[in-house]
């Protein structure tokens, strides 16, 4: 790690490490974060704007018909967004897929690994969210429990899953950023977690930005660290900011703009740039805001179009429940569809022929068995829909 590149205003030190016999670097240690901050004119403008859209998605999401169906694309995307920036990458297709059919990798090359990574992403964060609506509060103990999930069965399963690390870790092949070494990290998970338990008069969504610099700068984990950084900011965003569901997303913000994400980190470690951080994710979350509820009004819009094309079928009372679950699960199977609906396989294979034919399901190419998916649904929920361009 260049050390030069630390100024005197950096909030933290450095301290010596040795890589091997030969070898030695520096690893830095973040200071507690601060109990004020101070936002310019600029800024202020900004956590206005963001929270105004992020009032505007909660009471969106607030008045659906049936907020857990709709609720569920946006979550399975961020699963996806987020896992891409780790360099884990599934399809929408290949998730829904193996979630209808579960199945062990059957070795380290398996693509399995990364759908069945992708999955834990979305269980954990439906795990945190439980917790959270049970009453448990955010707390080292939540992290560790997500760490667990996401590791589950997955490589870097032996990696510690759950615990927190007691060897060094380095960020880049050229060890461009260090975080603190075993040594330090307990004492700086404890200041950590006073931080998640205090009142603070600092802005909810501000803080939670700066609560996600502190956990990925002390990198906790072996392996995950990103991941569970990115699933506990938007279980902060929507436990402080009082959020009905958790609505809002950031990964596929951070993706598009992925080298700002990480500069903006390291600028913060190494010349306290707090600012340009703040106000990089405050336009994330305006930006994020405004397409979940671009995304939720269209898929409002193409269910209700979607029971109108369903009511001229046969066996329309049959069909509208099918039809409803497409926002959650957009794949189907026959043999599937007949043991959820207790029909046979001729009348399950009859009503996704009349699906078909009304334009509802598409029968999904190389699958075995035959599977069927929603164009639509699959358009809206997780593919670009002519978001506007914001730049960071």
């Amino acid at each position: 790690m260049d050390k030069s590149l630390f100024s005197h205003k950096s909030p933290g030190f450095l301290v010596p490490i040795k890589i091997d016999e030969k070898n030695s670097d520096w690893s830095f240690v973040p200071n507690p974060l601060p109990d004020k901050f101070n936002l310019d004119e600029e800024t202020w403008h900004l956590l206005l704007k963001a929270k105004e859209e992020l009032a505007r998605l909660d009471g969106v999401g607030r008045h659906l018909p049936n907020q857990e169906l709709l609720l569920r694309p946006l979550q399975q995307r961020e699963a996806l967004t987020s896992s891409s920036l780790e360099g884990t990458y599934a399809s929408p297709e290949q998730l829904l897929l193996y979630g209808i059919d579960p199945r062990e990798p059957s070795s380290d090359k398996d693509p399995v690994n990364s759908w069945r990574e992708v999955f834990n992403y979305g269980r954990a964060l439906m795990q945190g969210r439980q917790q959270i609506d049970e009453g448990y509060p955010l707390s080292l103990a939540l992290v560790r429990q997500l760490h667990q999930s996401l590791l589950d069965g997955v490589r870097g399963s032996d990696r510690t899953p759950g615990e927190f690390r007691k060897t060094q870790v380095h960020i880049g092949s050229t060890r461009r950023f260090i975080p603190p070494p075993p040594i330090e990290v307990s004492r700086c998970l404890d200041e950590f977690e006073k931080h998640l338990a205090i009142e603070s008069n600092i802005d909810p969504l501000v803080r939670c930005f700066l609560l996600h610099y502190q956990f990925e700068t002390i990198h906790p984990f072996n392996d995950g660290n990103g991941r569970v950084g990115r699933l506990l900011l938007s279980l902060m965003i929507y436990k402080w900011c009082g959020l009905h569901s958790p609505w809002l997303y950031l990964s596929a913000y951070f993706e598009r703009y992925k080298d700002e994400y990480i500069n903006y980190l390291f600028n913060i470690s190494t010349k306290a740039d707090w600012g340009t951080w703040i106000k990089f994710c405050l336009r994330a979350t305006e930006a994020q805001s405004i397409d979940s509820i671009r995304r939720i009004d269209s898929l409002v819009a193409l269910r209700q179009d979607f029971h109108e094309r369903t009511n001229a079928l046969n066996g329309a009372a049959r069909l509208h429940p099918i039809v409803e679950n497409l926002f959650a699960q957009p794949l189907v199977m026959i043999s599937q569809l007949a043991r959820t609906y207790n029909v046979t396989y001729p009348t399950a294979s009859s009503d996704i022929l009349n699906l078909v034919n009304v334009g509802i399901l598409k029968e999904l190419p190389d699958t075995y068995p035959k599977t069927f998916f929603s164009p639509e649904i699959m358009r809206i929920a997780y593919r670009g829909i002519d978001e506007p361009e914001y730049l960071p």
